[in-house]
């Protein structure tokens, strides 16, 4: 049994598809957040899941809360760490604690489109298809090794919005199953790269 502690800043959507999942080998022990008014702390509280928070503002600086969180996630003795919606830039301390064991959905075909607003930068650049990726975190934003994407078409009358639903939808496929293969031991990073089978069906899929 893996223990799994994600990390949310909002409603948390993703994280209610890896609950939702019922992955097998797969305990969620924790769902913390930097905002104690992320309204996805109270659903994770509703499935019985231990929930925290530490208000990033209340301390000195980046380095400082990091440290707080990775005590309070420690405290959990996690496997897999997941970022689902955590929107902090995290230290190289932080990274380099959790390596091989800390992935990220980010909702662009990654190395395009790092940081915010993907979906408006993807259609200003005239792209026909759009996605989301799963990766292994490094101190490098956006950066790390990639260990799944899902792709969506780009209709002619999409907005930012209307994209983003859709690019949304394909997370919530893509970053359980990413959990499912890292809880059944197919997935790792060495050197820099993810080694391990990938489920086929979750790698470089297009979904409408």
């Amino acid at each position: 049994m893996k223990n799994i502690v994600i990390l949310i800043s909002g409603r948390g959507s993703n994280m209610q598809a890896i609950v939702n999942a019922n992955i097998p080998n797969v305990r969620i022990v924790a769902v913390l957040s930097n905002d104690e008014t992320a309204t996805g702390l109270a659903w994770a509280k509703e499935q019985g899941i231990a929930t925290g928070t530490l208000d990033h503002k209340a301390f000195a600086n980046r380095l400082a809360f990091d440290t707080a969180m990775m005590a309070l996630i420690d405290s959990y003795q996690p496997d897999l760490v997941v970022l689902a919606g955590f929107m902090r830039i995290l230290t190289p301390e932080f990274c380099t604690h959790y390596e091989g064991r800390l992935i990220n959905i980010h909702p662009s075909l990654l190395p395009s489109f790092t940081g915010l607003n993907t979906h408006q930068r993807a259609l200003e650049t005239g792209c026909r298809v759009a996605g989301c990726t799963v990766h292994f975190v490094t101190a490098e934003l956006d950066c790390g090794p990639i260990i799944s994407q899902g792709v969506v078409p780009v209709l002619d009358k999409d907005t930012p919005e209307t994209l983003a639903t859709r690019v949304l939808a394909a997370e919530h496929k893509l970053l359980p199953q990413a959990v499912a293969d890292f809880a059944a031991g197919k997935l790792s990073i060495r050197q820099n790269r993810v080694l391990g089978s990938i489920t086929p069906d979750a790698h470089t899929q297009l979904l409408a």
